[in-house]
């Protein structure tokens, strides 16, 4: 059962979008566009984050924490 499901839900859409952005850079026709490792390093990472985080209003027994 997903108890954090704001911050769950935002770090799944930070890794679509991310991995969006550089799916299109890759296949959208242009030679010159590229794509930008970092960033997709960055918003990858940041969904993870946010996929384990815990929302503010779930306590650390209804997380499962104590």
């Amino acid at each position: 059962k997903m108890k954090s499901w704001e911050t769950t839900l935002a770090g799944v859409g930070s890794i679509l979008a991310s991995v969006g952005f550089a799916l299109k850079a890759m296949f959208d026709g242009d030679p010159t566009t590229v794509v930008d490792f970092k960033v997709l390093f960055v918003g990858i990472t940041a969904g993870i984050g946010l996929i384990r985080a815990r929302d503010n209003n779930v306590s650390s027994e209804n997380a499962g924490i104590k």
